[in-house]
């Protein structure tokens, strides 16, 4: 810095999105995340630690030892990264990222460091602002297909979209978006509106802004949605509808542009209209920093984190890479992680990342076979072991060629196994996986295939044989109340263990579907699936079914009449209970 000018400095007059301008290699992904990065100030002081200390001082050139210290967040972790100050120059000017002020050299730094994580400065020539964005914050990244979506079409569903954007933006999360390329050609050419294609903008606003002047907007409150985006080229901009020199401005009052920080400049920083986004927009990355601290006014999630691996082994019950669901063969042989889920009120989130060294290197260069994905399967609600028949898939990611997948999904209580994929089977490497629920949800892998073998075994006995019970529905119960309902749940019992359903509220015909899994070391005894009704007091029996559970029974749904308990069996209880029971002497059958 000393050598391209006389007063280098860390930051001149602070630090702003307008400093950043991309340079000579193609990481327009990796300016536009640090243009949103510089927005938000408690995260670039995460990216740039000690910052003041850092800072050149006049008053002591002695103390500068050419040394600077930044911090990116990898594979759950923040990893320091420490360089010297000499940086690619081309006729005395820098070649890469670079600031409106030739004495300012943080963006520059922040660069180096990055190539550096990434192996050099060619490694970001071509990227995902995603993983820049991940990388800054320790955040998820969500990708949302614009196109895919129809939200051009669907104004409701644009609406509910625009509101999820300014919740990501107003609560400190940082926003990307592009035009998808279809060709070579097409890559980083201009539309006639002003718009690049194939390049990576920064959205640095986003807003409800009032129309009006005076008293009137304020009594005629007609708001209108708006997006705020900037070029890291700093130059060429929109140019229709909302661009600096538009008429549209007129209707907003002086007081509100110079709320939004509106300016007629040709930096590269322009207004849209959330619809006109959506127009021409095809991509919109958010990347959220989920709150789980339990100080909060706002949704507080709970996280579970937890470390994976794909790796190969020739015995089918260790391999753990089993490639995507058209690998019948093979797909269960895939990690699998069991969580619980409570009746939830908001969606629950899954994020998965290959670390550094399995497909985030590559990812310029990943075949189709490299692309992840997370599955998650509903389950019995007392499994503690590996699936080995495929069950109810409740959501899937999509395949991507991508370091990292995001799921987002609604589930109802009970409890589910997320499979974390690899398209092919045969691919090796880790992975992390992110669980976020809005209650605990006893995250953990399962790494057992059957129940093991103890020092007891000989005297308490091994299972012998293994049974799933899928309690479907249930119809014509007893009324319990003046409405003609009731609040029934299920209980199953075998061998002194039993699994206990929700309650399913207000209904005399409830839909169940829940499963109990049993290893039975004495196959004779009988499984008893019972049904109760729920009172504030006392909860009230409705009827019972006992079924045998034997392996030779192979009928697929058995409709039984409800008895009642003991001696006292009979056919006259009211109701009928639909089961499917699936019952095994090979314990990794099911």
């Amino acid at each position: 810095p000393q050598e391209i000018c006389n007063d280098p400095r860390l930051f001149v007059d602070g630090i702003s999105s307008h400093d950043l301008h991309q340079g000579q290699v193609g990481n327009c992904w990796f300016v536009a995340a640090c243009s949103s990065l510089a927005s938000r100030e408690s995260l670039w002081q995460k990216v740039i630690p000690d910052w003041k200390e850092q800072e050149w001082n006049p008053e002591k050139p002695e103390s500068y030892m050419g040394i600077f210290h930044f911090q990116f967040w990898r594979f759950g972790q923040w990893l320091d990264v420490v360089i010297d100050d000499r940086l690619p120059t081309l006729h005395n000017q820098l070649i890469y990222c670079h600031s409106n002020s030739k004495n300012e050299f943080w963006c520059a730094l922040v660069e180096k460091a990055y190539a550096k994580l990434s192996g050099c400065y060619e490694a970001l020539d071509g990227g995902n602002t995603a993983d820049a964005l991940v990388d800054f914050t320790g955040g998820v990244s969500e990708p949302i297909d614009l196109t895919e979506g129809d939200y051009i079409a669907d104004e409701a569903k644009r609406n509910l979209l625009f509101e999820r954007v300014l919740k990501v933006h107003n609560r400190g999360g940082l926003i990307s978006c592009s035009i998808k390329a279809t060709s070579a050609a097409d890559m980083e050419a201009r539309l006639a509106c002003g718009l690049v294609k194939g390049h990576a903008y920064a959205v640095t606003d986003v807003r409800k802004v009032r129309l009006g002047h005076g008293l009137l907007s304020f009594f005629k409150s007609e708001k209108l949605d708006m997006i705020r985006m900037r070029n890291p080229w700093g130059e060429r901009e929109w140019n229709g509808a909302w661009s600096d020199t538009s008429e549209e401005w007129q209707k907003v009052s002086k007081s509100e542009r110079e709320k939004m920080g509106m300016t007629v400049e040709d930096d590269g920083e322009f207004w849209m209209t959330f619809e006109d986004f959506c127009k021409y927009f095809t991509d919109i990355i958010k990347c959220r920093l989920i709150n789980t601290s339990y100080l909060s006014i706002h949704k507080t999630w709970e996280e579970a984190v937890l470390h994976g691996a794909w790796t190969r082994n020739s015995d089918p019950l260790k391999n753990r890479c089993g490639g995507c669901i058209n690998h019948k063969d093979t797909f269960l042989q895939n990690p699998q992680v069991s969580h619980e889920a409570g009746d939830l009120l908001e969606p629950s989130f899954l994020a998965v990342w290959p670390p550094p060294g399995g497909y985030q290197c590559v990812v310029s260069q990943c075949c189709p076979a490299d692309h992840p994905a997370v599955v998650s399967a509903q389950v019995e609600l007392n499994r503690n072991y590996r699936m080995h028949t495929l069950q109810q898939k409740v959501a899937s990611s999509i395949y991507i060629n991508s370091r990292s997948v995001f799921l987002r999904t609604d589930l109802k209580e009970g409890r589910y196994v997320i499979i974390p994929t690899t398209f092919d089977p045969g691919h090796v490497g880790e992975f992390l996986l992110r669980v976020f629920t809005d209650v605990p949800s006893d995250c953990r892998e399962l790494t057992l295939d059957e129940p093991p073998h103890t020092c007891w075994s000989g005297m308490c006995g091994y299972p012998q044989v293994v049974s799933q019970i899928h309690v479907l529905a249930a119809a014509g119960l007893k009324n319990q109340d003046s409405q003609g309902g009731a609040d029934p749940y299920v209980i199953i019992k075998c061998e002194g263990q039993k699994v206990r359903s929700p309650v399913k509220k207000n209904t005399v015909s409830p839909e169940f579907d829940m499963k109990g899994l049993f290893y039975r070391k004495k196959p004779g005894q009988p499984i008893i699936v019972q049904i109760w009704n729920h009172n504030l007091i006392s909860d009230e029996f409705l009827g019972q079914v006992v079924l045998t559970g034997d392996p030779s029974d192979q009928q697929s749904v058995h409709t039984l009449h409800l008895q009642d308990k003991g001696n006292r069996r009979s056919n006259d209880l009211s109701g009928t209970i639909a089961v499917r029971l699936l019952s095994s002497n090979i314990l990794t059958d099911v």
